[in-house]
């Protein structure tokens, strides 16, 4: 089969530490070609080093598209060449247009005045492309992220695309939004478009992949062919992690104690449109050495549930108790939530849970500086001393604990995320999609991290929209619909199918 892509020997060096080593790889044209591999492994590297956000003289190696010899001096180069990449961060502007969006530097103008009646022609025939029926002047922050993935993918198609390369594109969508993109890469492949898919979700890329190349500590370990059906999960797992993984999630032996907390007669209402409850009498517990899941679909008020009984950081008008160890709590700020014995570990690390440009130590000791501080004095000593010790405790791969948290892989960042929770001293952590965006190795060492929490004494709150992982992990389910809790299940009793059936009965 023709090859439209070849990088050869792509070696990739950052100030200590090797990204890429001799990688090698092979795109044939009108595939679908998958890239695995732990975060940090390097795909997203590779795919910049691609795409000229890394610019030809900054690597090693050589880059062939359709057998000519490119030394992409910046993104809009390689654009030239039909490359383009949607990276997992959406780049769009939310109060622009899908139009605007789609032309941005790109304007479809004559004598340097924009042609609006083109522009919005063209904009209707590439959303019909993808599945779109919104108008071209349509406010992209009125539509959801999944409509707004797709508009990304319609702007590459304005720009004639022949390669397309899509950096977790579903990390952050529903099950059915994922659905209908992997839909359009399938119908792109019927139309001759070549993509290259990076994902976490070995189901998504079981289904669609023609073939895989595993990324492991920087070196393309193997090429995997799909088209034989001889593919399983277990053998992408095992060149991705470097070892057989003979259970995703690690055994733990319940050790549950009484009741620690209680959230009663919770209610809460929308902070922007006071007149629309959002949590409606829940009531919740934990046991110590419990863990505790919660199932829903996408807007079932889980993470307002969790953000609401957090220092009321979400909400309006929000009434209710919580209790710890039967007595009544003030959770009224995050302060004294933190205060009462409450962490709360948040869905979205990157904008909630982390300043990005600082250290690991200042992320670290961020939730209570009282405990690295004398007479109100922050001592540096003390929180370096910390932030070595949670970096050894749970494993948080990284040179030195000075390093600025936006340097790490998204697990690294994960586990900053818990670490500082935990030296907070909390004794129940409420842990939002705690593996969102994270690869299948960094996964088992979170799980780890929890059971461990659990074993501890600690009770553990989880919220998560993988099933599979839900019922892996936890010793009893809540199942929330609309705002209700619907009921609960116990572990041994739990399904996917009991889940659901409890979810759509409401």
């Amino acid at each position: 089969m023709d090859t439209i892509l070849e990088m050869r020997n792509i070696t990739k060096t950052f100030p200590g530490v090797k990204a890429l080593d001799d990688v090698n790889l092979k795109v044939r044209r009108g595939e679908i070609h998958a890239l695995c591999g732990e975060n940090g492994a390097g795909k997203s590297t590779l795919m910049k080093v691609l795409s000229g956000v890394y610019p030809h003289g900054t690597y090693d190696g050589d880059i062939l598209f359709d057998d000519d010899i490119q030394s992409f001096k910046d993104i809009r180069d390689s654009e030239a060449r039909g490359i383009i990449i949607i990276h997992q961060e959406l780049a769009l502007v939310p109060l622009l247009s899908i139009a605007e969006n789609i032309f941005l530097g790109n304007e479809l103008s004559e004598n340097g005045v924009i042609n609006w009646p083109k522009t919005f022609a063209r904009t209707t025939e590439l959303l019909g492309k993808v599945g779109l029926r919104e108008a071209p002047n349509t406010l992209v922050t009125n539509i959801g992220v999944g409509k707004q993935q797709l508009v990304e993918i319609a702007k590459a198609l304005s720009k004639e695309v022949k390669l397309l390369i899509l950096d977790e594109p579903t990390s952050s969508l529903q099950e059915n939004d994922s659905q209908k993109l992997l839909d359009l890469l399938i119908e792109f492949r019927n139309q001759g478009i070549t993509s290259i898919l990076i994902s976490h979700k070995l189901n998504e890329i079981s289904r669609v992949a023609d073939r895989i190349t595993v990324i492991r500590d920087g070196k393309a370990v193997s090429t995997l062919d799909c088209l034989d059906g001889q593919i399983s999960e277990d053998d992408i797992v095992k060149d991705m992690v470097g070892r057989d993984m003979a259970h995703r999630y690690p055994e733990r032996t319940p050790n549950i104690g009484a009741t620690m907390m209680e959230v009663r007669n919770w209610t809460c209402y929308h902070p922007l449109h006071p007149t629309q409850k959002l949590i409606k009498d829940v009531h919740i517990d934990v046991a110590a050495g419990e863990v505790v899941g919660i199932a829903g679909l996408m807007g079932a008020g889980r993470t307002e549930l969790a953000m609401s009984i957090f220092g009321k950081s979400y909400g309006h008008n929000i009434s209710g108790d919580v209790l710890m160890h039967g007595k009544s709590v003030d959770v009224s700020t995050v302060q004294r939530a933190i205060a009462a014995g409450l962490a709360y570990v948040t869905e979205d690390r990157k904008e909630m849970g982390l300043i990005l440009d600082e250290s690991i130590t200042t992320n670290i000791t961020l939730a209570n500086l009282p405990g690295v501080s004398e007479h109100g004095v922050l001592n540096e000593g003390a929180e370096r001393g910390v932030a070595e010790e949670y970096r050894q405790k749970i494993n948080i791969r990284t040179p030195n604990v000075g390093q600025k948290v936006i340097n790490l892989s998204g697990g690294n960042q994960q586990k900053v995320v818990l670490s500082k929770w935990l030296f907070a001293g909390p004794e129940v952590l409420i842990l939002d999609e705690p593996t969102r965006g994270i690869d299948v190795g960094a996964k088992y060492e979170i799980y780890s991290i929890i059971n461990q929490l659990a074993a501890d004494g600690k009770g553990v709150i989880m919220i998560s929209s993988e099933m599979p992982e839900l019922l892996g992990m936890c010793d009893r389910i809540y199942v929330m619909n609309e705002g209700e809790i619907k009921g609960q299940l116990a572990a041994s009793d739990a399904s996917q199918e009991k889940i659901m059936h409890m979810i759509l009965k409401g």
